[in-house]
C-alpha cells in the first residue's frame, strides 16, 4: 500500500484553485514538469494544450482537458518546517492551467474505463495528477462492440491507437471538413480502405465482404485509389476509350429513370400550365398510353374521363370550388370550356354516332353553365360584363351525369391504373416530347409551351449529354435491375465492394440532376429492400466537394431548380437514410456553405485545418461549450492531423490520421510548377508536359473519330 501511495504522490503536479461547471483552474507545483514529464514511467508531453489531467475523487478520477496554460503572480508558497521570520513575500510567478471537465475515469475489473459526463466536481485544494500511459490510452480508447477500425493515433495520449466503430461512423452520417491540402481527401479514402481491410481480416472466407461504398467523385480524384485492394471495384465514366473499356463502364442515368420533380427542375416547368402538362405526359408515356391518339374513340374516352374526374373532384372539395369568388366564375368557365371542346371535337370526328353524342354533350354542358350565367353593364365604361352566380350541388351532379352518359357511348370511364409519373418505367425521350406536343395542341397552350418544348428538345439532342441521359441503350425491361446491380451491387458483394462514379466530364448543365437521380434511386431502392425483406442493406454514399452540391438555399421560394433539388434530395437522405441503412459521408472545404439541415444530421465530424473565420465559427457550434477550446487549434493543424468528435468518438480527440502510400492517395495534389519549369522532379527524373491542342480541340468539339460509349459508338455525324 505504501508503495501505491508513494507512486500516486509522485504523480501529483498541482492543486485545484477554483471550480466552476465549465472550467477548473489548477495551480501547478513549483517542481512540476516544464514540458516533459518522466514521473509516469515513460516520457510524456506536459503541460500541453489539449492534454489531459486527472483529479481523483470518490467515483474514480475526474478527467480534464487542458484549454489554457499561463503564469500568474501569487504569494510564494509556504515552506513546511521552516519559519519565515516575518519576512514580506513579494509576488511570485506561479504556473497555472485551466481544465474543461470531460468525464470520469473509473478503475474496473477489466481496467480503466471513461464515462462521459461529470456529476462529482472536486473541491478547492484537491490534488491534480498526471495520467499514466495506461490511463491516457483508456481515455482515448473506444471499448464499444465492433470498434475494429484503426484510423490513426493520438499524439497527446502517448500515441494510443484510435479505433472507431463503423456502425457509428457511417450509420449516422459523417462530415470530413477541412481546407484544400489539409488531408481531407486522404482521410475519406483511408476510412474506406481501413474499414474494408479490417472487415477482411475479421472474416475467414476468401476475403470477400458484403460492403457497399458508392463514391460520387466530381473531380476524378479516386479513379485509381483502391486498385491495390483485392476488392472488386466498379468504375463509371462519361467517355470511354477502347483502351479503358475493360476498366470503366459508361455512366448512364437515362431520362426515363428521372421522376417528375427532377424533370420539372431541369426544364424549369412553371406550376400553372407547364408542370401539370409535363406530369400528365410522363404518366401517359410510362403507361404506354401515347398511342391512344390513333383511335378516335379511345382519344375521346381518355380526355372526357379526365373532365369527369375533375368535376367529381370539385364536388368532393366542397362549396369553395363552385360558390363565391373566384370559385363560381372558375367553375362556370370550366363548364363552358368543356362544352367548346366537345363542339370542336364534333367537327373533326368521322363517326356519325360519336359526332351526335358530342353535339349533345356540348349543348347540355352549355345549358348547365347558362343556368347561373349573368351579365350587367358597367356604368363607367358602358361595357357588358359577364359573370356567374353561385352554382348548386345539383348543377355539378347534372354535369357528372351528362359526362357519364357520353362516356357510356365511347366505352365508359377510364380509371388510370398504370405507373405514375414518378415510376422508373422505360420510355423514349422523343416519345415524351412528341406526346407533350400533342397535349399542347389539345389544350391550345402553345403560347405557354413553345419555349418549354424547345428546352426539352435541346437537352435531349445535345451530343455532350446523349451518352449519359440517352434512352437508346437502355431499351430493355431488365435495365433497371442491371442499373441497381451495377451501382449498388448484387447480394454478398458479388459485383463489387466499391463503386466509383467519375463525374469530372459530366456537362455542368446536368451534373446536379445526375447526382440527384443517382442518390435518390439508391435511397429509394434501399427503402424498397427494407419493405420487402424487413431488414437493412447497409450502404455508404460518399460525396466529394459537398459544398457545391449541397448548398444552402433561400427559404420561402417555390421555384425548384437543379441545385436546389440536389440539396433537397441529400437533406432527405440525411434525415431518413439511417432508417433504411444508407450512411452519408460528405467531404467539404467550405462548411459554412453547406445546407444546415444536412450538417445538423451528421453525428460524427473529422475536422482538418480550417482557416476561414466563418467556417471556424460554424464548426465551434458542433461541440459542447466547455470543449470549444479544442477547436481553436484548427487554423494551425498540420496535414494528417484532425479533430475527431461526435457519435463515433467517446470524447473529442486530436488524431494523427494513418498515412497512405503515395499510390493509395486520391489524385488531388497541388500542381508541380517548379518541377515542370525545370523539367525534373526531386529524384532527378524527367518531367515532360507535351501539348497537342489539336487532339484536345477535336475531343472538345466532338470530332474525335470514335468513342466507345458501351453498347454503341458515337461518331461525329451531323443530323
Amino acid at each position: 500500500m505504501n508503495k501505491d501511495f508513494d507512486y500516486l504522490r509522485d504523480l501529483v503536479i498541482g492543486t485545484v484553485e477554483s471550480v466552476s461547471p465549465s472550467e477548473i483552474k489548477v495551480l501547478l507545483e513549483t517542481n512540476a514538469p516544464q514540458n516533459t514529464a518522466i514521473n509516469t514511467g515513460t516520457p510524456t508531453l506536459f503541460p500541453k494544450i489539449n492534454g489531459f489531467l486527472l483529479i481523483p475523487n470518490e467515483a474514480g478520477a475526474l478527467v480534464g482537458i487542458i484549454s489554457w496554460i499561463g503564469i500568474e503572480y501569487s504569494q510564494y508558497p509556504k515552506r513546511k518546517g521552516f519559519k519565515d521570520f516575518d519576512l514580506v513575500d513579494l509576488p511570485f510567478p506561479r504556473r497555472k492551467v485551466a481544465l474543461n471537465p470531460l468525464g470520469i475515469l473509473k478503475n474496473t475489473l477489466n481496467g480503466y474505463k471513461l464515462e462521459r459526463g461529470v456529476y462529482s466536481y472536486p473541491s478547492v485544494g484537491d490534488v491534480a495528477i498526471i495520467p499514466t500511459t495506461d490511463q491516457l490510452r483508456a481515455i482515448v480508447e473506444n471499448k464499444e462492440e465492433n470498434t475494429k477500425v484503426q484510423i490513426g493515433i493520438s499524439p497527446l495520449a502517448a500515441n494510443a491507437p484510435v479505433y472507431v466503430n463503423p456502425d457509428k461512423l457511417f450509420g449516422r452520417h459523417l462530415a470530413v471538413l477541412g481546407n484544400t491540402g489539409s488531408g481531407k481527401s486522404c482521410s475519406v479514402s483511408g476510412l474506406i480502405r481501413w474499414s474494408i481491410e479490417a472487415a477482411k481480416r475479421e472474416k475467414d472466407e476468401n476475403g470477400d465482404i458484403n460492403a457497399r461504398f458508392i463514391i460520387l467523385d466530381p473531380n476524378g480524384e479516386y479513379t485509381n485509389t483502391f486498385d491495390d485492394l483485392s476488392s472488386k471495384i466498379r468504375k463509371f465514366k462519361v467517355k470511354i476509350s477502347k483502351e479503358s473499356e475493360n476498366e470503366f463502364k459508361q455512366l448512364r442515368v437515362p431520362v426515363w429513370i428521372w421522376n417528375s420533380y427532377e424533370w420539372g427542375s431541369i426544364t424549369k416547368a412553371s406550376g400553372r400550365t407547364q408542370g401539370p402538362l409535363l406530369r400528365r405526359a410522363l404518366r401517359e408515356v410510362r403507361s404506354g398510353a401515347v398511342d391512344i391518339t390513333v383511335d378516335e374513340e379511345l382519344t375521346l374516352r381518355c380526355y372526357y374521363s379526365s373532365c369527369l374526374i375533375e368535376v367529381k373532384n370539385d364536388l368532393n372539395r366542397g362549396a369553395v370550388t363552385f360558390k363565391g369568388k373566384p370559385g363560381k366564375n372558375d367553375f362556370g368557365k370550366k363548364l363552358m370550356s368543356f362544352s367548346k371542346d366537345a363542339e370542336n371535337d364534333s367537327t373533326t370526328i368521322t363517326k356519325e354516332t360519336l359526332k351526335a353524342a358530342l353535339v349533345d354533350l356540348s349543348s347540355e354542358l352549355k345549358n348547365i353553365a347558362k343556368r347561373r350565367h349573368k351579365t350587367f353593364t358597367d356604368e363607367k365604361t358602358g361595357e357588358e360584363v359577364e359573370y356567374y352566380d353561385d352554382f348548386e350541388k345539383k348543377d355539378l351532379e347534372d354535369a357528372i351525369e351528362t359526362l357519364n352518359k357520353f362516356l357510356n357511348v365511347v366505352g365508359g370511364l377510364i380509371i388510370y391504373k398504370g405507373p405514375d409519373e414518378d415510376s422508373p418505367v422505360f420510355f423514349k425521350g422523343e416519345a415524351l416530347v412528341d406526346h407533350l406536343g400533342r397535349l399542347v395542341q389539345e389544350k391550345n397552350a402553345q403560347q405557354y409551351m413553345d419555349f418549354f418544348l424547345m428546352r426539352i428538345r435541346t437537352m435531349l439532342s445535345d451530343q455532350r449529354m446523349a451518352s449519359i441521359i440517352g434512352t437508346k441503350d437502355t431499351e430493355n425491361e431488365n435495365y433497371l435491375v442491371e442499373w441497381l446491380e451495377n451501382y449498388i451491387g448484387k447480394s454478398n458483394a458479388e459485383n463489387g465492394e466499391i463503386v466509383i462514379v467519375d463525374l469530372s466530364l459530366v456537362p455542368s448543365e446536368i451534373i446536379h440532376i445526375i447526382i440527384t437521380v443517382i442518390a435518390r434511386v439508391i435511397f429509394e431502392a434501399l427503402q424498397r429492400y427494407k419493405k420487402i425483406n424487413q431488414e437493412l442493406l447497409p450502404t455508404v454514399l460518399v460525396l466529394e466537394e459537398a459544398h457545391t452540391f449541397i448548398r444552402k438555399y433561400a427559404e420561402g421560394s417555390d421555384e425548384v431548380y437543379p441545385s436546389k433539388m440536389c440539396t433537397q434530395t441529400f437533406e432527405k437522405i440525411a434525415r431518413e437514410g439511417r432508417k433504411f441503412g444508407l450512411g452519408l459521408v460528405i467531404s467539404s472545404q467550405r462548411p459554412s456553405e453547406l445546407s444546415p439541415t444536412v450538417l445538423s444530421q451528421c453525428n460524427t465530424f473529422l475536422l482538418h485545418r480550417i482557416v476561414n473565420d466563418r467556417d471556424q465559427e460554424l464548426v465551434r457550434k458542433l461541440v459542447p461549450d466547455n470543449l470549444g477550446g479544442l477547436l481553436k487549434e484548427l487554423p494551425v493543424l498540420p496535414t494528417r492531423k484532425a479533430v475527431l468528435l461526435g457519435w463515433a468518438s467517446p470524447i473529442p480527440i486530436l488524431v494523427e490520421v494513418n498515412e497512405l502510400k503515395k499510390e493509395q492517395r486520391p489524385q488531388s495534389k497541388d500542381p508541380d510548377f517548379w518541377h515542370v519549369w525545370i523539367g525534373k522532379d526531386s529524384d532527378g527524373n524527367l518531367v515532360e508536359r507535351n501539348v497537342n491542342w489539336e487532339e484536345i480541340a477535336k475531343d472538345w468539339q466532338g470530332e474525335k473519330s470514335e468513342i466507345d460509349t458501351g453498347s454503341e459508338k458515337v461518331n461525329d455525324e451531323k443530323e
